[in-house]
């Protein structure tokens, strides 16, 4: 297959432009493979180990790259015009934001004097410079970028605090401040709810189910994936946490975390005196907290917790839920024994695999949390939930929520598997995400679907988000597939159909610890 390869020197776009850009280049006729990158001595390793070579001597980290493969060369050729054409539009609103583009962060600053927060996503080995030039410039900071050092993050996250900012991040992939939605986000309304998240399609669960039940949000601030680890010790939660207890808009605090240092959540949980939920999903540890702090282990526990501290009566999320999953399980095949989950959103597979783990033993997995039951040892009629946004998976590629295709050869292979008794998927919409991911996904989910394997999908969003919450289910729907109205029930109903018990997904989840007294 044609390969082509072109290198614009000191062409510096950033990472949501470029994967913008890929998206592009993927949705092309004749097109395998692309890639619009940055020069990083890891992304010309990762181009070269796809088969390319061409003018990449002597690039550096500033130069751009855009890389096809496709059927033919003519094809290989009219992509790169386009994804070229997108990079550089000559449109007016683009020439406009060229005309307004700044070389550094000081001459930003001298044409935004009233900014407060910087939004920084550069690769890994500059994002700490530019984090520190940010908060010396008394800006607050969203890190959008990954791959820093732990030392990095302490030493950044410490100085915030000492400057009174907030340093979300780094992987920080989900805010809300004000009413701005940062990065990948969901379209609220404005409430009494604070989020402190360290997960971002966890802060997303929580915030649209909020939303979507009738109780709106005041801030999100995500902390990264590392905050509450021993070694980092909930810096940022700290100070996000006192600021929202602080903030007269907010009258309950909703913390969300895959599995903390229980210790490091002990401490965070006795500072705040407003009533707070803490959704750590799949701690098996027990917290001591005070009266004050419920601890609950699934999102859908988070937000329905929360209702509960406000007062506000709790939704129906089962509905005729139990009604299609008994005609489901008398279509299925003795043979079909298996769950498959693929995810976009690292929490949403987190959780799923620790629901159906209760209930059916080992769910082997590629998320880093789980030591247990690693992808690697899975047999073959093992069940398996994949975070496909893992690195290992978006290498070369956009992460999922922004490019579906790059679920579609796994969905489609499992309507040649016939082990499999249920497929998870979950799909992401909102502000960051592909413009209608159902257009991408229904057609190969009916596919599975006419296979015999039933398809639980999960659409994560809002009623406000640009993508239309209901068209997406609805799609999904006309599909076959069965859609839920939490991530959690996706997971139970998936259960419901390995061990043909449809009323499992009718189970209560309740609090896994009560309100006790330190």
């Amino acid at each position: 297959m044609p390969h082509l390869v072109t290198v614009h020197r000191n062409s510096y776009k950033d990472s949501i432009r470029l994967l913008e850009a890929t998206r592009t280049a993927l949705a092309a006729p004749g097109v395998q493979w692309a890639w619009a990158f940055m020069a990083t001595p890891a992304n010309v390793a990762t181009l070269t180990k796809q088969g390319f070579d061409g003018p990449l001597e002597n690039v550096s980290a500033n130069d751009l790259v855009v890389a096809v493969r496709a059927a033919n060369k003519s094809s290989a050729e009219v992509a790169m015009t386009t994804v070229i054409e997108r990079l550089w539009s000559t449109a007016a609103a683009e020439t406009a934001e060229k005309k307004q583009a700044t070389p550094d962060l000081r001459a930003a600053l001298k044409g935004a004097p009233s900014a407060n927060l910087a939004i920084i996503s550069v690769p890994g080995a500059y994002a700490a410079l530019e984090a520190h030039k940010a908060l010396s410039a008394g800006l607050h900071v969203l890190l959008f970028s990954d791959n820093l050092p732990l030392e990095d993050e302490i030493a950044l996250k410490q100085r915030a605090r000492d400057l009174g900012r907030l340093m979300m991040g780094p992987g920080a992939g989900t805010a809300m401040l004000a009413g701005a939605g940062l990065a990948f986000s969901n379209r609220v309304g404005a409430g009494v709810v604070g989020i402190v998240a360290a997960a971002g399609t966890g802060a997303q669960e929580v915030m649209s189910l909020l939303d979507r039940w009738g109780v709106g949000v005041s801030h999100v601030i995500g902390l990264g994936a590392r905050d509450l680890s021993p070694e980092v010790g909930g810096l940022m939660a700290e100070s996000a946490l006192r600021a929202l207890d602080a903030d007269e808009a907010t009258q309950a605090i909703l913390v969300v975390s895959k599995p903390p240092s229980p210790t490091v959540a002990a401490r965070l949980l006795a500072i705040p005196k407003k009533p707070v939920v803490a959704a750590l999903v799949g701690l098996r540890t027990p917290v001591q907290t005070p009266g004050n702090v419920i601890v609950c282990h699934t999102l859908e526990q988070g937000a329905t917790h929360t209702l509960d501290v406000l007062g506000v009566a709790r939704p129906e999320v089962t509905g005729s839920l139990v009604q299609k999953l008994s005609r489901a399980v008398l279509t299925l095949a003795p043979a079909r024994t298996r769950l498959v989950g693929l995810f976009s959103g690292g929490t949403l597979c987190y959780e799923a695999m620790t629901i159906a783990t209760t209930h059916l033993g080992p769910v082997y997995s590629n998320t880093p949390l789980n030591e247990q039951w690693e992808i690697d040892a899975a047999g073959p009629g093992a069940h398996v939930c994949l975070d496909l946004g893992e690195e290992e998976y978006t290498k070369g590629r956009p992460h999922p929520m922004i490019d579906p295709e790059a679920r579609i050869g796994y969905l489609r292979n499992q309507a040649k598997d016939p082990t499999v008794a249920a497929v998870l998927l979950d799909v992401v919409i909102g502000d960051g995400a592909h413009p209608d991911p159902a257009s991408v996904l229904a057609p190969v989910a009916n596919e599975v679907v006419r296979s015999g394997a039933p398809v639980i999908v999960y659409v994560l969003g809002t009623h406000r988000d640009p993508q239309g919450f209901e068209a997406q289910r609805e799609a999904f729907r006309n599909a076959g597939c069965i859609v839920t109205e939490t991530a959690a029930r996706a997971a139970l109903a998936a259960v419901a159909l390995i061990l043909r018990e449809p009323k499992i997904a009718n189970a209560e989840l309740c609090a896994e610890q009560a309100p006790s007294v330190a």
